[in-house]
């Protein structure tokens, strides 16, 4: 009898329960995370209306700094003794998509959530974006472990809760699904891209109804840029990327310099930003928190370089420092807050020079955002998708890419990596790397060109303990034996068990991206 390929249908009753999964999950993430989002709000309102009322009565600034100081302290013992809540939160979510990296949900999810709140609602410069991502992956691990899900389920639900807290900060699902696959799980198969973008929508729908469908940037602009203004894009787009490749030389070494500080105890980093909040709260309102309230008032400051220039340095320092305490907070909304100070810049500059005229600084500010997000994270697709749905309007598409790839290949040039994959590789270092136990599965997706791309599944060596169980192939799921040839495009399922399972799994996704070198097939 000869050998043959078995296909079934994929929507299937798996499918089905997979994606309803995905929807509870995205039910779940939208709620906690917009409840996040309204917390964080209400409390930074409240902190800039104390400064208001300082403004009358000094005195009361005493109490004030004395009780920032104790917070501080508090939040800064809390982080350090649970270093699972430090900073934005991706780096621990790649790290347990990938296998090397865990750590219990709910502790997690409680502590990121009020650590947020605090940390974020207190005016200090950090996003709400990546403890959202954290937020959620918290809580898709937690239904899958509640639903008795293991290896890839387990993986997806983590993802889908990722992609869902973004979606619900930013109100931005296909964005979010994008930034997750792109930038956090570096994985395309139809297994997880579908079960993240439920969850995304879902989550969304949910945010919907606590914050309406207004966009979350609604930046206005007067019309489009004319051809003949095209070759400022160039010129910005460099700019970006020589500001943007700074930032990430600066971000990545804030631990190291912090470190070399030692009459500082690092539960005391974040003493440095709570007090030095208080000028900038008392002189800068404005400035306060990830940055929302700025981007959307930028256009009605002044057109002045000096102004620009000095919101820049301000955002660009203190952002540091926020960061550099270690407390949860995120850069995404911070970097877009850079990005279109820059972008007000160069449009303030180049109006005084008389080479662009003053009414498309608008379309600068929203081109220079997606820039330096493209460049620094070095994932433009997510950028310009991000900023497309943050902003609400398709009309800049074009420009925008144009200031995204080429922000995006400057910083390339200089050899910047992505930031969040560097940021996991630092987090990485200082964390045991967890073996895989007993039994678990993986999706590979199969590059064209790569050593199994065109191979025959018994012709491969795979490494001893790894079975293919599965191949989706298009609308297509096979169950593969020893003649099936493997393609381009094709997710391979595979079964792992016994000793070394983070080593098997990297050989075999080397062998799905890497070139064959030639090799005939």
């Amino acid at each position: 009898m000869k050998n043959r390929e078995v296909k079934i249908e994929t929507l299937n009753y798996g499918s089905l329960r997979q994606l309803s999964r995905a929807v509870v999950i995205g039910i779940l993430t939208g709620l906690v995370v917009s409840i996040f989002r309204l917390c964080i709000q209400h409390v930074l309102a409240w902190v800039m209306r104390c400064f208001q009322y300082f403004h009358h009565q000094p005195v009361m600034l005493i109490p004030w700094v004395a009780g920032s100081v104790i917070i501080a302290l508090a939040l800064g013992i809390m982080s350090q003794r649970h270093p699972d809540i430090k900073g934005s939160g991706i780096p621990q979510v790649e790290g347990q998509l990938t296998g090397q990296f865990d750590e219990p949900w709910w502790p997690v999810l409680w502590r990121k959530f009020i650590g947020g709140i605090i940390g974020i609602g207190s005016g200090l410069f950090l996003g709400r974006e990546g403890p959202s991502i954290q937020l959620g992956a918290t809580i898709g691990q937690g239904w899958s472990e509640f639903r008795h899900k293991k290896g890839i389920e387990r993986r997806v639900g983590i993802a889908s809760g990722a992609a869902a807290g973004l979606s619900a900060a930013f109100n931005a699902p296909i964005a979010s699904t994008m930034f997750v696959i792109e930038e956090v799980y570096h994985n395309f198969s139809p297994l997880v891209w579908l079960s993240v973008f439920v969850s995304a929508l879902s989550s969304n729908m949910v945010s919907v109804q606590f914050f309406s469908l207004k966009p979350d940037l609604g930046i206005s602009y007067q019309q489009p840029l004319p051809l003949n203004q095209y070759w400022h894009l160039l010129i910005l787009g460099i700019l970006l990327g020589l500001l943007g490749r700074l930032y990430q030389y600066v971000i990545l070494r804030l631990p190291q310099w912090s470190r070399r500080v030692k009459w500082v105890k690092p539960a005391c980093y974040p003493v440095i930003p709570f007090l030095l909040l208080v000028p900038v709260a008392w002189f800068f309102p404005l400035t306060l928190g990830g940055g929302n309230q700025l981007i959307v008032t930028i256009d009605q400051l002044p057109v002045s370089v000096k102004l620009f220039a000095g919101l820049f340095l301000l955002r660009f320092i203190f952002s540091m420092i926020s960061y550099g305490s270690e407390l949860p907070g995120g850069i995404f909304l911070p970097i877009l807050t850079l990005g279109a100070l820059i972008g007000g810049l160069y449009a303030a500059a180049a109006a005084n020079l008389g080479l662009m005229p003053v009414r498309y600084m608008d379309n600068m500010i929203i081109y220079a955002m997606a820039g330096y997000f493209a460049c620094i994270s070095k994932a433009p697709f997510t950028a310009i998708l991000l900023i497309t749905e943050m902003v609400g309007s398709l009309a800049f598409l074009m420009p925008l890419a144009i200031v995204a790839v080429i922000a995006y290949l400057v910083v390339d040039s200089l050899g910047g990596a992505p930031v969040y994959m560097a940021m996991f590789r630092n987090f990485m270092h200082q964390q045991p790397v967890k073996p895989f136990v007993g039994f678990t599965k993986v999706t590979v997706a199969v590059f064209a060109g790569s050593r199994l791309d065109g191979v025959a599944v018994k012709d491969y060596p795979w490494p001893t303990g790894c079975l293919v169980t599965s191949i989706y192939r298009g609308d297509e799921h096979i169950t593969p034996n020893g003649s099936t040839i493997l393609r381009a495009g094709d997710t391979l399922v595979v079964e792992l068990t016994g000793k070394n399972q983070l080593t098997k799994e990297r050989q075999i996704n080397s062998a799905a991206h890497d070139a064959a070198d030639g090799q005939e097939r």
